[in-house]
Formats: structure tokens, C-alpha cells, sequence
């Protein structure tokens, strides 16, 4: 008998629906292809300085309820609103959560948040999810975490990003390269720039590699290099990146490097020193930064939900706080409110 030398350790491999099905359900109407261009020609104008707008990507730290993702949405597209003549506000539409060990790897991957991981349903949830929200006129961000999600649900995202831990991903360099939509690439763990500055050069360039094609099937994929790629400050293991000091450095090594001088500046994660309570007052540095003249400093993110903080996945749901991040502790929807409208204040 033949020995087995493949699949040892798969315990099974099930075929998902092809992209282009999944389109074909779920179809992008007209209007939401309108609010999506419109939304990333307003991004890639705040990145490349013809417009003086303030870019805030604000949202939940992940998204494990859709309900409740709309209940947010139409809370921030009523914000986004008021303030638009200062600051565009894009959604934080988070579907895919890196895990440095093991944990809840997101919507798409477990709908359930049970471990069942059904993934075809997830990314029929997510999809639908995304067109909702872009149905109310809000703008949507992600990260891509997977480099065959995109080909799912790209098409309903206006800003995209390359996290932390794949920013030195030759895969997701290559993805990055053939988005359509702008991609902020985040400093490394370790905090420094040279990672970035070699991803905004890979992603800006021509690629080809390894893909899915809409009808699900192997490809090869040859992009044209995307021009719209910038970087995200998040702070690192060395401490927080978000001070004037750290954001001329960072400058610095972007123009020496001869790539996109566009910042973002991450307000949470190591840039809080993930105390969720410090995040008002770094995005209030971060504004300050651009009031008092920094025209790089193009934007901020904010991990923001119904309910601060966070709490623990349980298996009676309906004992879980409404509204409640079950990832990062996030800052709650009234000191949202409040430190939007402060920078659009000082914005003028």
C-alpha cells in the first residue's frame, strides 16, 4: 500500500463559493459602487495634500454582531455628518483578528464565535454587513488579514490595512500592490520604520504572484503597483510613536526613503499603551499635531464601540453587554462624540 505523505495533519478541507457567486447573491448595486469611489477619491485627496480634511478611522476594535455594527453605524454616519466639513470619518468594519497565540480569529473565520469557523458563512454575514453600512453613507475600513478575502468583499471597502505583524509579508505587500483602495501599512511590533518604508515601495510597484480568481479558481496575478499606500503609526515595543519627536523621525525615514510622506497615526494599541482610557488623550496630541501645522499627519484611528471596554465571549450570549467590544477594549460612544467634535473645533 501507498504511503500517505500529504494531508497529514488536515482533519478536513471544504470548498468555499466562489468569489464571483458570492457577488452574484449578493450583489453590489450602483449606489453603493458611487459611495465607495466617492469615499476613497476623498481619502486619496486627504493622502496626497489636495485637500486639508482630516482623516478619523474610528470603529469597533472588531466587529462580532452585526446588529450591533449597524447600531454604530447609523450613530456615526449622523457624527460624520456634522463634522464633514472638517474630517472625513471612515468605519472601522474589522471582520479578521490576528492572534499573537491562539483566540477568537474574527467574524469571517467564526461567525459563531464558538470555533466552529464557518467560513463561507462568515463572509456571506460580512459582505452583507458591508453593504448595509455603505448603504447608510458610511465609508468602510478594514484589515486584510487573509490574502483571499479581498476577492470577497473588497469591492465594499474604502480604506484598507496591513497590521502590525504582516507588514514584512511579502503576500500581503503583493495583495496590497493590486487593492483598489488606499492601503495604510502599520510600523512593525517592534515599532520601527524599515519595514514600512520597504512595504510602500513593494506595494507601490508592479507584482505578480500567487491568487484566487473571481471564479475561485488559482491564478496568477499581475498588478500595476498602488499608488495610495501610506503608514500608520501604532507605537511598538519600545513605547508609544505618536509624539512630535517620533512622527519626525518616522517622516524622516519615509522621504529618505523616497516613498508616500502621508501619515496616520494609530491612537490605540501600543500607542495607549493599551490602556483604552489614555486613547482621548493621544488622539487630542494627534489633532494638536495637525492644528498646530504638521499638513503629513493626514489622520488618526480610534478604536471606539457602543460600550467601553471589554468583555469576555460566553456561551449565553444574552448575557454579553450589548454593544461591548470582545476584543480590545474600545473607548465608549459619548467620549466618541466628544473628542470628534473637539478636533473638528480645532480643526477650523
Amino acid at each position: 500500500m501507498t504511503a500517505q505523505v500529504t494531508d497529514l495533519n488536515v482533519a478536513y478541507n471544504v470548498p468555499l463559493p466562489a468569489p464571483a457567486l458570492l457577488s452574484h447573491v449578493q450583489p453590489r448595486t450602483d449606489a453603493q459602487a458611487d459611495t465607495v469611489l466617492e469615499a476613497r477619491k476623498r481619502i486619496e485627496d486627504i493622502l496626497h495634500g489636495r485637500s486639508d480634511r482630516f482623516l478619523v478611522i474610528v470603529g469597533p476594535c472588531s466587529i462580532h454582531s452585526p446588529e450591533q455594527g449597524i447600531e454604530y453605524a447609523a450613530k456615526l454616519k449622523a457624527l460624520a455628518d456634522e463634522v464633514k466639513d472638517r474630517i472625513e470619518i471612515v468605519m472601522r468594519v474589522y471582520f479578521e483578528k490576528p492572534r499573537t497565540s491562539v483566540g477568537w480569529k474574527g467574524l469571517i473565520m467564526d461567525p459563531d464565535l464558538d470555533g466552529t469557523a464557518d467560513l463561507a458563512e462568515g463572509l456571506r454575514i460580512a459582505r452583507k454587513l458591508l453593504g448595509d453600512i455603505v448603504d447608510l453613507g458610511m465609508p468602510t475600513a478594514t484589515e486584510f488579514l487573509d490574502p483571499i478575502t479581498p476577492q470577497y468583499i473588497a469591492d465594499l471597502i474604502c480604506w484598507a490595512a496591513i497590521g502590525a505583524r504582516t507588514v514584512e509579508s511579502q503576500t500581503h505587500r503583493q495583495m496590497a500592490s493590486g487593492l483598489s483602495m488606499p492601503v495604510g501599512f502599520k510600523n512593525s511590533t517592534f515599532g520601527g520604520m524599515s519595514a514600512v518604508v520597504n512595504a510602500l515601495k513593494a506595494a507601490s510597484a508592479p507584482q505578480t504572484f500567487f491568487g484566487i480568481s473571481p471564479e475561485g479558481v488559482a491564478s496568477m496575478v499581475s498588478t500595476k503597483g498602488n499608488g495610495n499606500c501610506h503608514t500608520v503609526l501604532r507605537g511598538g515595543e519600545k513605547g508609544p510613536n505618536f509624539d512630535a519627536e517620533s512622527v519626525a523621525e518616522a517622516l524622516e525615514a519615509l522621504q529618505k526613503g523616497g516613498v508616500n510622506d502621508a501619515i496616520v497615526i494609530d491612537a490605540s494599541h501600543a500607542n495607549c499603551s493599551k490602556e483604552y482610557e489614555r486613547m482621548p488623550s493621544v488622539f487630542e496630541d494627534i489633532v494638536a499635531q495637525r492644528a498646530g501645522g504638521n499638513g503629513r499627519v493626514v489622520g488618526a484611528m480610534l478604536e471606539s464601540n457602543l460600550i467601553e471596554g471589554n468583555q469576555k465571549i460566553l456561551d449565553d450570549r444574552s448575557q454579553m453587554v450589548w454593544g461591548q467590544s470582545v476584543t480590545d477594549p474600545c473607548i465608549g460612544w459619548e467620549t466618541t462624540e466628544a473628542i470628534v467634535r473637539e478636533a473638528a473645533e480645532k480643526l477650523k
